[in-house]
């Protein structure tokens, strides 16, 4: 015996449709925010390498500068011209062990993976399965 419906009641084929469509429409949003996360992860690294590579930069120019004038104010002070530069090449050992350290802080921030996405997924896929009897 055929069941009617009303207006307003949906058959059990519209139903499995409309739920369809909700997935399909869940799992496009999921992969839209992990494309965002990724985005801005990326976006974090790029900046953080492009800062160390300019600090880098004009780090040698000025240290250049001024490790020249520490090497001769050393040997103006009574040392020899070589002791002075081999204490002057020791600072520079210290100032870039200083900015590697730094690059490497910078570089460890970024996640790597979306986080947001993966709980979102995972609580979604906990709300879709059917409960264990």
């Amino acid at each position: 015996m055929a069941q009617t419906t009303k207006g307003t009641e949906r058959t059990l084929g519209q139903l499995v449709a409309d739920a369809s469509t909700d997935l399909k429409s869940i799992i496009k949003d999921e992969i839209a925010l992990a494309k965002v996360e990724v985005k801005a992860d990326v976006a974090k690294g790029g900046k953080g390498a492009g800062l160390l590579a300019g600090a880098g930069l004009f780090a040698l120019y000025m240290l250049g500068f001024l490790l020249l004038a520490l090497a001769w104010g050393l040997h103006a002070a009574g040392l020899s011209v070589w002791l002075g530069m081999l204490i002057t090449a020791g600072v520079l050992l210290v100032i870039t062990l200083i900015l590697a350290l730094l690059g490497i802080s910078a570089l460890k921030k970024v996640k790597g993976k979306p986080a947001r996405t993966i709980d979102n997924a995972q609580r979604t896929v906990a709300a879709v399965k059917p409960p264990k009897v």
